[in-house]
């Protein structure tokens, strides 16, 4: 996770592990670390008796400990909570902790949803396609805030559409980034939905779709021009010099691998 200074000695032996996310702490720096990197991903996998079982248990946080259950005993919000562990920490100036608080009272004004979706984006934003598939689809699949615009759902279905196409899942992205076209005129999504369909259908059916729409034929030139230089730009560079010494190399190792 990164250097990090101990304010607190004390080691767990048995980590606390934040199980939705697999990451698993030792000590109280480490779970603050966690927490002021991931506070869209923050709930009841961290407010919690178990956690206050584990301060006491294995970090000897007694005090901590009972602050924690006191609070969960009065029903205390969620920002709370956190503020109580990242104050007990005492790695934080007041300016950051001031910071921090700030963004957690903005995430309890937003609507359900609203945080839901900063949630999911977190998950994808980390590699946890899966997992942010899973809160993405909650958000469509339950009721729709009228008060919201239709964009917001849109822009939700292309972030299925993107976790769906990080798996290869190319079909299942086509039909997220249908849904998003459809509620968001966004031609980024447009072109996504288009790349999807490059490597998701066989070519006769994508030279099928192309045909006729000019739309879909100009952005298919566009994409192209972005894959070639997507191409371009990961091939690794060689100098001539470069590939000389590799191939004296190459002999050495050959010629060594004959005589044994």
């Amino acid at each position: 996770m990164g250097s990090l200074i101990l304010c607190h000695r004390q080691k767990a032996k048995q980590p606390y592990e934040i199980a939705r996310v697999h990451v698993r702490v030792y000590t109280i720096e480490e779970l603050c670390y966690y927490i002021c990197n991931n506070l869209y991903l923050i709930d009841y996998t961290l407010m919690n008796r178990r956690l206050c079982r584990w301060f006491e248990t294995e970090l000897g946080l007694l005090e901590l400990a009972n602050k924690l259950r006191e609070a969960l005993d009065e029903n205390c919000s969620l920002e709370q909570f956190v503020m109580m562990i990242l104050k007990e920490s005492c790695i934080y100036l007041p300016a950051d902790l001031n910071r921090i608080q700030g963004i957690l009272e903005h995430l309890q004004s937003q609507k359900e949803v609203e945080r839901a979706k900063h949630k999911a984006d977190s998950l994808w934003e980390g590699g946890e396609y899966e997992a942010s598939i899973l809160v993405y689809q909650t958000i469509v699949d339950g009721e729709w805030d009228d008060s919201l615009d239709k964009s917001f759902y849109g822009k939700v279905y292309a972030c299925l559409g993107a976790a769906y196409g990080r798996l290869f899942l190319y079909k299942e992205a086509i039909r997220m980034y249908e849904e998003a076209c459809r509620l968001c005129e966004e031609p980024e999504f447009l072109k996504a939905y288009l790349y999807c369909c490059k490597r998701g259908r066989s070519e006769a059916e994508y030279v099928k779709m192309l045909s006729g729409n000019p739309a879909f034929l100009s952005l298919d030139s566009v994409l192209k021009e972005e894959l070639k230089q997507i191409s371009v730009e990961s091939e690794p560079v060689c100098t001539q010099e470069q590939l000389t010494l590799w191939k004296k190399d190459y002999k050495k190792v050959d010629n060594h691998s004959e005589a044994c």
